[in-house]
């Protein structure tokens, strides 16, 4: 149970700190990205990286199903 008190006062009190920082600044990076255009490079450059993590775990996933298959038979 102490364990458990000393957990979530841990976590209250990081979450206090979290929220205590100034909210109302602006990301200047954001915005200057936004000015100039290049927003749609970074978001172009994630989308690529996003898909080919994606179609790399679908043809993991195939070869495990593979060796699966073939251990199992």
């Amino acid at each position: 149970m102490k364990k458990f008190i000393n957990t979530f006062l841990i976590t209250i009190i990081t979450t206090l700190v979290s929220f205590a920082q100034n909210a109302g600044d602006q990301i200047e990076m954001a915005d200057r990205l936004r000015a100039d255009g290049k927003i749609w490079s970074v978001i172009a450059v994630i989308l690529i990286i996003f898909i080919g993590l994606i179609l790399y775990l679908i043809k993991l996933d195939t070869k495990i199903s593979k060796l699966e298959k073939k251990l199992n038979s």
